[in-house]
């Protein structure tokens, strides 16, 4: 229901698309301007989702504040838009990102700025409208769009690997995707042949399954939930699937990394919430140990391989792969508090890799280098850097008091109560929890600690404009850590109906 009778939802998702289209309409040299109208528009989004957040009613379930538009009605395609306990918080950081990523960039040289900026606010507006889409087929539309400005940005303004980096992401999660439109497709055939009404509106298809007006066959329904597992397995990524990120996250510019890694891999995720799980819970249940095995396998070996790296973004973006094996896994221990751990710790690693990535481009414009050993002692040159930087690294290892110990937690502990888990997946969990602290730990020892090189002996400390970028994501580590029920509570009710229908069919089986 829109409880306001005003299209909130919509406008947050379209206000950063309406902001790049105005970039267009000014003169290509004024750079200023330009600069002003993308963060306002940036600005605009956060400020709408405000009220986003103080409207949502945490005590309802399903779907809230929703715009519903006949798009093409006589086939069962709307404009769909609407928030629940799930994506609520993955808007919110999405649109608190965008002006973050967008500031990054402020002081930076890049050519054709005016494009860059456009493409950014694009690409919010699309992952933005993925989160919020209650169509099948907008969702679709939303998760490809999202596809060309991130292939964009780090085609034109990445690294020496760029146009390879920029065509290997595209093509895998392309070709990932056209499985996941096969199965829209199916399930969209199935319910109409069933009940006469052809839709692809996610509620009526989920409380068709529920309440039995549609019933699969066991086989059909493990098709579809490999077709969505496919593209979202690629989108996450999890171990096979990861090649292309780990590239991506190297080549990509800094502030167009913070999009990246701090939202676009979430996508995935989310996605095996609100597809392979919410519509396929018994085939959720029979691919449960399968992927968990997947999971702890991305977990190790990513962690294995950042350790070994020389490179400061290489290696944060195995990080990412081997923090996004967590979530995975915190999914598919199909409980309350594995799923809920996941969409927190969505939250919280969007935040702290985004501060991480941002440091490292820092240090990179200051020295013109991404190799630790280039670097040595730089905290009593960079106090400031320095320490913001070791809580960052302590908050990504899941240190106590900061919110990345709050999703790591209820994801183990979620796993552990499995009934298709357990605690062999928890001990191995752990041991990439060990291997984690120890490369971070590393990477900081090396980066700040120890003699500094005469080179890099007068690099400035934090300025003006950091500070801000790095302070504004400081703030909800420390706040989700001390106080974690601010991301629990609006979900509790959410996560009670999914954990209600997941335990009944588990126990049917």
């Amino acid at each position: 229901m829109n409880q306001i009778g005003f299209p909130l939802v919509s406008l947050i998702v379209w206000l950063p698309a309406l902001g790049a289209l105005l970039l267009w309409l000014l003169p290509r040299d004024n750079t200023a301007a330009g600069r002003i109208v993308a963060l306002a528009a940036a600005i605009g989004a956060l400020v709408a989702a405000v009220p986003l957040y103080i409207l949502f009613d945490p005590s309802q379930a399903g779907y809230q504040l929703v715009d519903r538009v006949g798009w093409v009605s006589d086939w069962g395609l709307y404009y769909s838009v609407s928030v629940d306990g799930i994506s609520l918080w993955l808007v919110l950081l999405t649109v608190f990102l965008t002006p973050i990523a967008l500031l990054a960039s402020w002081g930076s040289d890049v050519a054709n700025p005016r494009l860059f900026q456009g493409l950014i606010l694009l690409l919010a507006s699309g992952m933005t409208g993925v989160f919020v889409a209650q169509d099948m087929l907008l969702f679709y539309m939303f998760f490809e769009f999202t596809l060309v400005p991130t292939a964009l940005l780090i085609g034109m303004w990445g690294s020496d690997e760029r146009r390879a980096a920029a065509i290997k992401f595209f093509v895998y999660t392309f070709a990932g995707s056209v499985f996941m439109l096969l199965g829209i497709i199916g399930l969209y055939l199935i319910h109409g042949q069933q009940t006469g009404v052809y839709t692809f509106d996610l509620a009526t298809l989920l409380a068709s399954l529920q309440l039995g007006a549609i019933r699969i066959d066991p086989l059909i329904e493990q098709l579809l939930f490999l077709a969505f597992f496919i593209a979202f397995a690629v989108k996450v990524p999890i171990w096979p699937f990861h090649t292309w990120m780990t590239t991506a996250h190297a080549e990509a510019p800094v502030s167009g990394v913070v999009d990246v890694a701090g939202m676009m891999l979430k996508i995935g995720a989310y996605g095996l919430i609100r597809f392979n799980v919410q519509l396929f819970p018994n085939a959720a249940a029979w691919a449960a140990p399968a992927v968990g095995v997947l999971a702890v396998i991305t977990i190790l070996y990513s962690a294995w391989v950042a350790y070994g790296q020389s490179d400061l973004k290489r290696l944060l973006a195995y990080a990412s792969v081997s923090h996004l094996g967590f979530i995975v896994l915190g999914i598919f221990a199909l409980t309350s508090q594995g799923i809920a751990g996941a969409v927190v710790q969505m939250v919280n690693s969007g935040v702290t890799t985004s501060a991480l990535f941002l440091i490292v481009g820092m240090l990179a414009a200051r020295s013109g280098e991404r190799d630790i050993s280039s670097f040595g002692g730089l905290w009593g040159t960079m106090p400031v850097l320095g320490s913001l930087t070791l809580i960052m690294v302590l908050a990504s290892i899941g240190l106590p008091g900061l919110n990345g110990f709050v999703g790591e937690f209820t994801i183990l502990l979620g796993a552990w109560l499995s009934p298709v888990l357990g605690w062999g997946f928890v001990l191995l969990a752990v041991l990439g929890v060990i291997l984690s602290a120890a490369y971070l730990l590393r990477m900081f020892r090396l980066v700040f600690m120890g003699e500094v090189p005469a080179e890099r002996a007068a690099m400035p400390d934090l300025q003006g404009r950091e500070a801000i970028v790095l302070g504004a994501l400081l703030v909800p580590t420390v706040v989700v850590g001390l106080y974690p029920n601010i991301l629990f509570g609006p979900m509790q009710v959410t996560m009670q109906q999914l954990a209600q229908t997941l335990t009944q069919t588990l126990a049917s089986r």
